[in-house]
């Protein structure tokens, strides 16, 4: 293993805080007994991929200088 990535294009990370999320929402009472924690890490890169987009699309309708 060589190559390096930034922490947030880990998978392992993501899954990992999927983990500690659903845990912590059960503390207050959320249930996720019948949600597949796989499922709901590729559910979240999902909508934080979609996010992304979104965000780079307005901040380059927002941006004041020109690209070269």
């Amino acid at each position: 293993m060589d190559s390096t990535k930034p922490w947030y294009m880990s998978r392992t990370v993501w899954a990992s805080f999927v983990t500690v999320a659903t845990s912590v929402a059960g503390v207050f009472g959320l249930s996720f007994a019948g949600v597949d924690n796989s499922t709901l890490t590729d559910t979240v890169l999902q909508v934080i991929t979609a996010a992304s987009g979104v965000a780079a699309i307005i901040g380059r309708l927002g941006a004041v200088h020109k690209l070269h």
